[in-house]
């Protein structure tokens, strides 16, 4: 093996474009590791476990670290990593001209009709870049994660004072007017509007209600902690004064995982206080899932909606005994998997269960227990690229279950759109056919709208091929597997009982 390192004094991509980079090297046969982050503390220690050497840098340096068979395959790894970092527009182009821009100051100015900044940054300095935004007169995406609570409650404060809308920290799915930031599915513009402290969550739902015929206007993302105690729902609060004075809105949804119980009732009250009616869609144990919130937008707007029709494996496959492993990509999406699947197998194991006694961590797992993993989880992907940016992960926890006799049933999610691996199918059909022919039943829940870059038939058809059944919403594919698992516990394991999506 070959390894090499080299630093970049300066050069500053930011984290998506950075782990887009990262997962096609990864992808070259006889490449064994690779990371190209900035060289934060965090992302040192990253490299250092991947055994890199790395040599003295400072945070506002790019290192990309190649572990490699030889050195054919180290040129051609870093290649395909320029060729991806070259593909992204200079964010300082201005009509055509490249304009040097370092400041968030100096972008306002090379472009006075934004009206919304981007902050990108590692955590510890987004609260500088957002806050320059604010003062500038601009909303403001906050993609970075590892900012401060403290930080988040002061960004969001000064916001309200100027109002302006903080959309994050770590928010991840933003669409305005159609167009979609970070992770967005394509969207057909309509009459929908929604808050969101999910951003898989958001992204479900936009792709039930794509399924439907109905088009979203804006997706206002206020990240994760935003209905906390610590930040009260200011964002979501903002987000539904905002919403509610847009006259092209027709119906609010807001869609979060569990909120503290104090900031809910507040986060209610204000939801019946608009002149736009409110869909409220708290996903947990309990409560209505995405599917059913997507049913109740339609006849709010007086529209059918019936979820789309699964895909059915191209070949039967007769699932063995075993417990019932999720695989998913999204924290929203495990949160809804936990409360469907609890309510036909009793309790489960997860890494983000919202019950504290029923968490466990991802490598962690008693045999007999029946375990749903959020691979996207912070935990999981520091200085690595998000499974829906690199399904390796994914992949490669399905191979291992299907050599685990204590495996009987997978549960997955497949996300698509903006930012997402461009053809998930290509890593994970071949890691679903090798389980299937294992004796593993596969179900899919693939979130993604007809006009995804990725072809939502394309993948769902490949997906079916290796024997998959795939559903479009992650209620009715939690429900199909949970089916599945609790018929390999009876005495005719051959019978599957009928599928329904959970209330």
């Amino acid at each position: 093996m070959t390894d090499d390192v080299r630093v970049e004094r300066g050069r500053y991509h930011d984290s998506v474009t950075l782990m887009r980079a990262s997962a096609a090297a990864a992808e070259l046969a006889g490449v064994t590791s690779v990371v190209a982050a900035m060289a934060t503390e965090l992302n040192r220690s990253v490299l250092v476990g991947e055994g890199f050497d790395v040599p003295a840098t400072t945070p506002d340096d790019l290192v990309v670290a190649v572990r490699a068979a030889d050195a054919t395959v180290l040129a051609a790894a870093r290649a395909t990593i320029e060729r991806v970092l070259a593909e992204r527009p200079d964010p300082g182009s201005n009509a055509g001209r490249r304009v040097p821009v370092r400041t968030v100051e100096g972008a306002v100015a090379a472009a006075p009709g934004a009206t919304v900044v981007v902050v990108s940054v590692p955590g510890a300095y987004a609260y500088v870049e957002a806050a320059a935004a604010l003062r500038a007169g601009r909303h403001v995406m906050v993609f970075s994660d590892g900012v401060s609570v403290a930080d988040e409650v002061a960004l969001k404060t000064e916001a309200a004072t100027l109002g302006l809308l903080v959309m994050g920290p770590d928010c991840g799915t933003v669409v305005l007017d159609g167009v979609g930031l970070g992770f967005a599915n394509v969207v057909v513009p309509g009459p929908v509007g929604i808050v969101a402290a999910s951003g898989t969550g958001a992204q479900q739902l936009c792709a039930l209600l794509d399924g439907a015929g109905i088009g979203v206007r804006h997706v206002l993302g206020v990240g994760g902690r935003d209905l906390s105690d610590a930040v009260g729902g200011a964002s979501t609060l903002a987000a539904l004064a905002a919403l509610d004075a847009d006259p092209a809105v027709e119906v609010i949804v807001v869609v979060s995982k569990p909120p503290a119980p104090a900031v809910a009732d507040v986060v209610t009250a204000a939801a019946r206080a608009c002149t736009t009616p409110v869909v409220l869609a708290f996903v947990g144990t309990g409560r209505p899932s995405l599917t059913v919130a997507a049913g109740v937008v339609a006849a709010t707007l007086g529209r059918p909606f019936e979820e789309a029709a699964q895909w059915s494996p191209a070949r039967p496959v007769a699932a063995r005994p075993g417990r019932l492993l999720g695989l998913c990509s999204g924290g929203t999406d495990c949160v809804e998997a936990i409360a469907v699947v609890e309510a036909r197998l009793g309790p489960v194991r997860a890494n983000v269960h919202p019950d504290p006694a029923q968490r466990v961590g991802a490598d962690d797992v008693a045999p007999g227990d029946h375990v749903l993993l959020d691979l996207g989880d912070d935990d999981l992907t520091a200085g690595r690229p998000h499974p829906m940016i690199d399904p390796r992960p994914v992949g490669e926890r399905l191979r291992a279950a299907a050599a685990d006799d204590a495996t009987g049933v997978v549960l997955l999610d497949v996300v698509l759109g903006h930012a997402s691996h461009l053809d998930p199918v290509s890593v994970l059909a071949p890691a679903v056919a090798a389980a299937t022919a294992a004796g593993l039943a596969v179900v899919v829940a693939l979130v993604g709208t007809a006009g995804d870059p990725q072809g939502l038939e394309r993948q769902a058809a490949a997906l079916a091929a290796a024997g998959a059944t795939v559903h479009r919403g992650v209620a009715g594919a939690a429900d199909h597997a949970a089916g599945l698992a609790a018929a390999t516990a009876t005495a005719d394991p051959s019978v599957e009982p009928s599928a329904t999506v959970a209330p």
